[in-house]
């Protein structure tokens, strides 16, 4: 958690605008589509935008409402996986691929360095065939840097920009390394994950998975732990939903955001307590006079704080909880705007969910008086509710950087936390 200063498998398919459709239309109708190949990575006929391909509104866009997919910690990708580890060990033991130079690369550029992409994108599947121009960024070579873009967690404009070369020239080496990490990680969850209900977070897409029988029913897109306050690795049940909460200020945030916050607004003679509708309390559970506490002494550390519900609070109009010993939970927002982000490291180790009333009404499907009609109407309405699921469901934060699913598509995401012990240039895009 963050306080918020101002009044939050190549995967199948994803809505974008009739230009893009176009597009992608005659590219599924080419001639050089494989069956794998032929469910472009993100893509699906969809809703009107006027957002180009490579505009920010369509990156936004992708960000912010990922495709189903498939599950994760299926245990379907256990093969999958295991040959893909095979794969990549055999591309890095003939030599990998030569790095991509700097300088960004689109439709219409020339020269070596196109040469060079269209080489590595062959290594690797991402594109099929040959061109009688090998040194000309074409539309072929477009749709290629689309797939591996998508399968690499970024928005597929088929532009080779900063992010994506520094994607595509991580060694084969390494990404070797990653698959066999994943590998064991998802050996670890597949028993648990066979039959059943459950919500999953893989930390290092910054994405939410509610999964039934091995289906993918919702996909979020989520908000994880900064660097330096980082999401845990756990396993729990969620218990408990609370509409429209209370929010009672963790540690880490009182002692690294809210103190020091207090200090600075009370030296211009300002209060962060008023300004932001927190109240603070003593250990008797009175409630402190905001203008009488001595922010210069170690007085507001022995003092807990609350926020009431409404606009500015920063757990939204939901709170999901489970047990754990980390002081964790998942949340709503009031500022959405960052679930459009490609990199969304930014909270204080807790899990803010995109679209989460979709999440909360699975999580209360076949509770007696719960619909999503109920659910928008409380969130209309601001009051408190608190719920205890009938039926627990399964949560799992798990870090997993690297896996294939059953359609031989190698999905790859940035090792944000440096778990895999590769380095710093699996962590850089």
């Amino acid at each position: 958690m963050t306080i918020h200063m101002a009044r939050n498998s190549i995967t199948p398919f994803i809505h974008t605008g009739h230009a893009l459709a176009a597009i992608l239309t005659a590219f599924l109708m080419a001639s050089f589509s494989s069956p794998s190949l032929a469910q472009v990575p993100g893509f699906q006929l969809g809703a009107p935008s006027n957002a180009p391909p490579d505009g920010r509104m369509f990156v936004r866009r992708w960000q912010s409402n990922p495709p189903l997919g498939f599950p994760t910690l299926s245990p379907k990708n256990l093969k999958a996986t295991k040959a893909a580890y095979q794969r990549y060990k055999s591309i890095a033991k003939k030599g990998g691929w030569i790095l991509i130079p700097k300088g960004k690369l689109s439709t219409g550029s020339s020269g070596q360095a196109v040469a060079l992409l269209r080489e590595r994108l062959r290594l690797t599947g991402d594109l099929k065939g040959k061109s009688w121009n090998p040194d000309l960024f074409d539309y072929y070579l477009e749709k290629a840097v689309m797939r591996f873009q998508a399968r690499h967690g970024l928005a597929p404009t088929g532009v080779v920009d900063k992010r994506t070369r520094a994607a595509l020239n991580v060694s084969a080496k390494i990404r070797a390394r990653q698959l066999g990490l994943g590998l064991r990680r998802l050996k670890k969850y597949t028993g648990k994950t066979r039959k059943g209900r459950y919500v999953v977070v893989n930390i290092p897409s910054a994405q939410i998975e509610a999964v039934d029988r091995d289906k993918v029913i919702s996909r979020h897109a989520g908000v994880v732990g900064k660097l330096e306050r980082k999401t845990p690795i756990l396993s729990s049940w969620i218990h408990t939903l609370n509409f429209n909460p209370i929010w009672r200020l963790p540690p880490t945030v009182i002692n690294k955001d809210l103190i020091p916050k207090g200090r600075r607004l009370h030296a211009k003679g300002q209060s962060v307590l008023v300004n932001y509708g927190i109240d603070a309390y003593d250990g008797n559970g009175r409630k402190m006079n905001p203008t009488k506490i001595k922010w210069n002494t170690s007085q507001p550390y022995s003092l807990s704080y609350r926020q009431q519900p409404g606009k500015d609070n920063p757990m939204g109009f939901l709170k999901i909880n489970f047990h754990n010993a980390h002081s964790v939970y998942m949340h709503d927002t009031p500022s959405e705007t960052i679930f459009g982000r490609s990199f969304r490291a930014a909270s204080s180790g807790c899990i803010r969910v995109s679209n989460i009333e979709k999440l909360a009404t699975w999580l209360l499907n076949g509770q007696k008086g719960w619909d999503a009609a109920r659910v928008q109407q409380i969130k209309k309405s601001g009051k408190r509710k608190d719920v205890q699921l009938k039926k627990r469901t399964r949560l799992h934060f798990v870090y997993i950087t690297a896996w294939a699913t059953p359609d031989g598509i190698v999905q790859f995401r940035r090792d944000l936390y440096r778990k895999d012990g590769v380095g710093k240039e699996a962590a850089n895009y």
